[in-house]
């Protein structure tokens, strides 16, 4: 006898079918192997949106806590394509004296746009000799 394959939707829908039967929430889902709170939720969401609730939500969030400003980070990208000889360092002055209103990225952070758009070239560290000249192992 072939295995029976079944997808978390089919499980869920099974689910919600079986509560308003008149099955108590705990020992329906200690027969399905979940969780009190799971049980209610996907219940809740089935009585919200019918069928289309049983099915994975994105996990995306809606907004990230410290991204930059989109008129901030287009202002570094201008800067920096202005004068490119320019570092972070210059570019966080820069914004400094034009944003007063708005929290100023700090410079590990300007340097991070611009690694990111691919506006800084990464050094290659140079051998260092110590004091008496010699090269060490």
């Amino acid at each position: 006898m072939p295995w029976k394959e079944r997808s978390v939707i089919d499980e869920r829908l099974q689910f919600v079918a079986r509560r308003p039967a008149g099955e108590a929430m705990a020992e329906l889902c200690r027969k399905f192997g979940i969780s009190r709170k799971t049980g209610y939720k996907i219940f809740d969401r089935d009585q919200e949106c019918g069928l289309e609730g049983l099915t994975d939500r994105s996990r995306r969030p809606y907004r990230y806590a410290n991204q930059l400003p989109f008129q901030v980070e287009n202002y570094i990208l201008n800067v920096k394509r202005e004068h490119s000889s320019w570092g972070a360092r210059k570019i966080r002055e820069k914004l400094i004296r034009r944003f007063s209103d708005i929290p100023i990225p700090a410079k590990s952070t300007i340097h991070a746009v611009l690694d990111r758009y691919g506006l800084v070239e990464r050094r290659c560290r140079a051998f260092l000799l110590p004091a008496s000249g010699r090269k060490t192992a």
